[in-house]
């Protein structure tokens, strides 16, 4: 078991999870032995595997230089609760998550535990990710660049707007981030949630903490094929609305989708501030956006009388802020049109 240690040696846990794994698993065992810091332990938790997963781990957990806990869940969890399992079961101080299918880059550990050493007040750091495919072969991408994680929104990500920026779609992947362990009482139990799995969950709740960073570099070939449980997951965009069905289609089918995102972020916003009591700017960041939908979607029928509040949101730059530019440079102005006249 990890112990307490020296703040510039902190004990190192690898969470990883595994289902059906064989096709892969040696490849990702074999970048955690090649790290340039090795971790105090692996603990693993496997979703009741049916082909050779479990073998490959044990082989490995005889010969590996470090612990290896190897715990096999009785019924499927799901990737999700599987991970809240294997993580909560860590005992190292910093927590690095891995899936079952990748590779690291040697410096991988080392690089982001002296990240976390030298920023004390960082919950969690994550790094970009090679995107590559079945073979690991480099395809070229990016993973910021498949979730729009752009210099653009890392710019704003900067002046403090993080929350804003993950309310938008998850750029946090799990198998590139680290983590202190005193992190896990914010996040854990992960909420049943439509629209989250685990790190989008995790994410969210650090930067409303105030306590999350990313590193600019990639530190993880992510590798992509047909049998992997979660992939690439770009900020989800609505379908757009046809401008002369602006002026035709019912002021409550206008409202419907406006009034389901109040409730989503209502509920989310209600989750987040059961796990973090202080007033921080990210909650105040939640609560901007919560203000902004509610009026959207309370817009009286009267045309004319809905002039004063939405001259009032785009005054207050509010269209801009919550419109996808990135998709549409005119988004913040057909949201203000379609909220004038439909």
């Amino acid at each position: 078991m990890a112990t307490p240690s020296d703040p510039t040696q902190p004990t190192i846990s690898v969470a990883l999870c595994t289902y059906n794994g064989e096709a892969y698993l040696e490849t990702q065992l074999g970048s955690i032995l090649k790290q340039s810091r090795l971790p105090t332990e692996l603990v693993v938790c496997d979703d009741d595997s049916t082909d050779q997963t479990r073998a490959i781990l044990e082989k490995f957990a005889a010969k590996a230089p470090f612990p290896v806990q190897i715990i096999r869940n009785a019924t499927r969890l799901g990737f999700n609760k599987n991970f809240e399992k294997a993580l909560s079961l860590c005992n190292g101080e910093l927590i690095f998550i891995c899936d079952q299918d990748d590779w690291w880059l040697p410096e991988k550990i080392e690089t982001l535990a002296n990240y976390l050493i030298q920023h004390p007040k960082i919950d969690l750091v994550f790094s970009n990710a090679v995107i590559a495919d079945t073979s690991l072969n480099n395809t070229g991408r990016l993973f910021w660049d498949a979730v729009r994680f752009t210099e653009p929104i890392r710019e704003r990500w900067r002046r403090g707007e993080a929350v804003e920026v993950l309310l938008d779609g998850n750029r946090v992947m799990g198998c590139t981030s680290a983590l202190r362990r005193r992190l896990l009482a914010s996040f854990l139990p992960i909420p049943n949630l439509p629209n989250y799995i685990y790190d989008g969950w995790m994410g969210l709740v650090t930067a409303a903490k105030g306590t999350i960073d990313f590193y600019e570099k990639p530190l993880v070939w992510y590798r992509t094929h047909e049998k992997q449980q979660v992939g690439t997951r770009p900020p989800e965009a609505g379908k757009p609305v046809r401008f002369k069905d602006r002026f035709s289609r019912p002021h409550q089918e206008k409202l419907a989708p406006l009034i389901r995102k109040h409730q989503e972020l209502k509920d989310l916003y209600t989750l987040v501030t059961q796990r973090i009591a202080a007033k921080t700017p990210g909650i105040e960041q939640f609560e901007r956006r919560l203000a902004h939908y509610a009026r959207r979607s309370t817009m009286p029928d009267g045309r004319f009388s809905r002039i004063g509040s939405v001259v009032r949101e785009l005054v207050a730059g509010n269209y801009h802020r919550y419109a996808d530019q990135e998709a549409n440079q005119y988004a913040p102005f057909l949201a203000a049109l379609g909220d004038l006249v439909e």
